[in-house]
């Protein structure tokens, strides 16, 4: 798979050939699916909490005599019945997450890479460098290259200069190679690698 490697002036600089077996894959939905919802749910707080009946701040004691009183039989005001009583079976605090194989992680990454390619929603740029940090600039720039939304994933570092200049655009997000995952890649229209991210991200799926 050959494809042009561009600039952010939005000029052709070269070309670059692309793993077949990590960005030509077939696009299965269901891996992907699978690989998001792990990814979600290790992100899950797991804080949500109500009281039970053993919790509750009220007295144990019986509310009112067993008989005589022409009600129902009670032997506590903490029951789920009464007003500020205990919850049945609410919710309490627990770890959402599940375990995924890291060989179906790998594979989950390089369907979302062959996504995108498919799509024609994969860009190669030679670097993600600026030589100052200004957002303007950047805008002007990604406007023109029609990456108003979308996700730059550079080499092993990203350029301080960059990320300080995209930080207050709305739709982009850059990470480095380390950090690339499926939920990131598959939420923004645009995957933009540079050539650095290529090379790191063969050495990592391989």
């Amino acid at each position: 798979m050959k494809q042009d490697i561009l600039n952010l002036e939005n000029k052709v600089v070269g070309s670059i050939e692309l793993d077949k077996s990590i960005f030509g894959l077939e696009v299965c939905a269901d891996i992907l699916h699978r690989v998001v919802v792990w990814q979600l749910a290790r992100l899950q707080a797991g804080t949500h909490k109500t009281k039970g009946r053993s919790e509750v701040a009220l007295t144990p004691a019986k509310p009112f005599k067993q008989k005589g009183g022409g009600r129902a039989r009670q032997g506590s005001r903490k029951g789920p019945q009464f007003r500020k009583g205990g919850v049945v079976f609410g919710p309490v605090v627990r770890d959402h997450s599940h375990d995924l194989t890291k060989k179906f992680r790998k594979l989950g990454l390089k369907t979302a890479l062959s996504a995108k390619a498919k799509e024609g929603n994969l860009v190669i740029i030679d670097e993600a460098k600026l030589a100052e940090p200004k957002t303007k600039d950047l805008k002007n720039k990604l406007e023109a290259l029609k990456l108003s939304n979308s996700l730059f994933i550079d080499g092993k570092e990203v350029d301080t200069n960059f990320a300080l200049a995209s930080r207050n655009l709305i739709g982009v997000d850059i990470l480095p190679t380390i950090g690339a995952n499926v939920y990131d890649i598959l939420r923004k229209e645009k995957l933009v690698l540079t050539k650095d991210a290529v090379v790191c991200l063969g050495e990592r799926l391989k």
